[in-house]
């Protein structure tokens, strides 16, 4: 049987549950600018050729890999074959796999793709169908096994670094509870009881990316949300704490690698 051959891009997205965000997609050429988002890309190709550049290099997602995109890492997208790709993703929260591995140096899987059997293994429950539910329990298992390959497949060096996760948390909570004002690091170290450039540097080692970085996704977030409910641009924007729709169109493009207007088209499809 031959592959299929849309003729128009479309992305079509499962609902969110506890901080993992699972997509499929079809694109034909390029598909997605130059970004970077605060949570892991972990994914693999249906069929065709995803590639992107990542790292100073050109990378290739084939089927039967695991592509893993670290948080807050600058890559593209585009069909690396004429039949374009299609391909599943899941987006994950460092905070989720930090709870599991208990306050360690995020893994890290150099250039982007892996062929580890245990990784693909331990992706499956979460790569299958968007018309597969997964169960909570289930998906709460398949995170504890994810983490853990990732760590394997990572080969991290176990020297413990000093840090403080707890503190870490804490800040990270407090931030959650403040989409909707201004913030400063030194409310954070009030609040989470750490000096603030100590927090700082443990903020990034443990969940990958700025304080500031996490603030501007998890309202991002909330715009997807509100779009995907069928909200204006404007009203999103305003919504989700950002100081006009401009400045979230910026956030939004720099993030996913195309304007919000593109993505509540292709949703859809």
């Amino acid at each position: 049987m031959g592959k299929p051959t849309p003729t128009l891009d479309w992305l079509h997205r499962a609902p969110h549950a506890s901080g993992l965000d699972r997509i499929e997609a079809y694109f034909a050429g390029i598909a997605f600018d130059l970004h970077r988002h605060d949570t892991y890309a972990i994914g693999r190709t249906l069929f065709g050729v995803q590639s992107f550049h990542y790292r100073g290099g050109m990378t290739h997602g084939l089927p039967g890999t695991t592509m893993v995109i670290h948080p807050d890492e600058t890559h593209d997208g585009r069909a690396g074959s004429e039949e374009g790709f299609k391909y599943r993703m899941i987006y994950v929260e460092p905070a989720l796999i930090q709870q599991i591995l208990g306050g360690k140096p995020l893994p890290f899987i150099p250039g982007g793709v892996s062929s580890d059997p245990w990784l693909h293994r331990a992706s499956e429950v979460l790569l299958q169908s968007l018309d597969c539910p997964i169960d909570p329990l289930q998906e709460q298992d398949a995170l504890f096994d994810l983490a853990q390959a990732l760590s394997n497949a990572s080969g991290a060096i176990t020297t413990r670094k000093t840090f403080d996760y707890v503190a870490a948390e804490r800040a990270r909570e407090f931030i959650h509870s403040a989409l909707g004002r201004s913030i400063t690091l030194d409310e954070m170290a009030e609040h989470a009881g750490r000096d603030r450039w100590a927090l700082s540097r443990d903020f990034r080692l443990l969940f990958g990316t700025s304080p500031y970085r996490y603030l501007t996704m998890r309202r991002l977030d909330l715009v997807r949300s509100l779009l995907a409910q069928g909200k204006p641009l404007v009203d999103a924007a305003m919504l989700a704490g950002f100081s006009d729709q401009s400045h979230m169109t910026r956030q939004f493009r720099s993030t996913y690698g195309m304007p919000p207007a593109r993505w509540v088209k292709m949703l859809a499809r």
